[in-house]
């Protein structure tokens, strides 16, 4: 979604863009090439999907050469996938970008010798966060700056609550359903607070094997959870904008914030969890509220704080707004179009 939605803000700033990606099916997208079959790799409490045969850096060579780029854009290069065969074919200059944090990674500590060829062809080193810049930084040295992630926010600013969503109080959580993202913990927080409120509803769009923690509440409150399943892009504002709070409780690895800036964005009270790539997207009691990793009774306390004072939810909400207009793509599209032209500059 990141690259998809900065390829169409560099577009209509005047650049032409063609994007490389490795994918499992078909597809048909206007500047979109597919180089790879992807592959679902599990890796710390999650699945990355990556291209690891090399030959696909042949497919690469071939388009590079007939799209001619003055700069290319690389997404995690030192991933064995689409970007890496990209980041060594180009004739550009080369401009990478790491969004990856974890606490630890002994497969990115092993590997760091093999992939100093890749990290020494890029030309400028960007990473989404201060929480990812020190973990690639670590490992492979010095000099990247951070440009954080982008957010369509008047997508999700001017969004009207969507008509199909329950009456009542509603909390709202988006994401995958998977380990890192601490569902069970979010689906623990709810059923606290349901217990005591029971005009409150649990709204959640995503998919994934943690759906099974909602087995274990009690049938009553299990009625007041409304599972989406996977919701496309394009319709969540909606039903972000028709929140009273917003909830996402992963245990780590986060190195931003997407979907808190989104809620923001619509004018929602957040309640994160405290881990690194958060608190640079949340400062505690002034744009939202956050909480352990973990610990569903302060995730209910926070829920309760926002949901029993309006004049909490709406000062956490009109902060929220004006902080995710930093995140803007008109601003993040820029700084990074800047980036591309001193590149190209330096390799003229």
């Amino acid at each position: 979604m990141q690259v998809r939605q900065l390829a169409d803000h560099l577009r209509s700033r005047g650049h032409e863009v063609v994007v490389l990606a490795p994918a499992r099916r078909s597809v048909r997208e206007d500047g979109v090439r597919i180089v790879g079959r992807a592959v679902p790799v599990p890796y710390q409490g999650t699945v990355a999907p990556i291209a690891p045969s090399p030959t696909g850096g042949m497919a690469v060579g071939r388009i590079l050469r007939d799209f001619r780029p003055h700069a290319v854009h690389a997404h995690e290069p030192l991933t064995p996938s689409t970007s890496m065969w990209t980041t060594l074919r180009s004739r550009a200059p080369v401009v990478g970008t790491f969004h990856a944090h974890a606490e630890r990674s002994r497969l990115y500590d092993l590997a760091g010798p093999l992939v100093r060829p890749v990290w020494r062809r890029l030309a400028a080193r960007t990473a989404v966060s201060e929480a990812a810049r020190s973990f690639v930084e670590s490992r492979l040295g010095d000099g990247v700056l951070v440009v954080p992630n982008g957010v369509d926010v008047p997508q999700f600013r001017d969004a009207p609550p969507a008509a199909a969503l329950p009456e009542g109080r509603r909390i709202v959580w988006v994401g995958r359903l998977d380990r890192q993202k601490g569902f069970p913990t979010a689906v623990g927080a709810f059923a606290l607070v349901a217990e005591e409120l029971p005009d409150v509803h649990l709204v959640v769009a995503g998919d994934g094997r943690d759906r099974y923690a909602t087995d274990a509440l009690r049938s009553s409150v299990r009625r007041r959870v409304h599972m989406l399943g996977t919701v496309e892009h394009d319709r969540l504002p909606s039903y972000v904008a028709g929140a009273d709070a917003f909830l996402s409780t992963p245990t780590g690895q986060e190195s931003f914030g997407v979907v808190l800036v989104e809620a923001m964005a619509a004018g929602v009270p957040v309640v994160g969890t405290d881990i690194a790539g958060y608190r640079e997207v949340v400062r505690d009691e002034q744009d939202g509220l956050l909480v352990p990793p973990g610990d569903v009774h302060a995730a209910a306390k926070a829920l309760r704080r926002i949901l029993d004072d309006e004049a909490l939810a709406d000062r956490l909400a009109a902060a929220g707004r004006e902080r995710a207009e930093e995140y803007s793509w008109e601003i993040v599209a820029a700084r990074l179009e800047a980036i591309y032209e001193e590149v190209r500059d330096r390799a003229r």
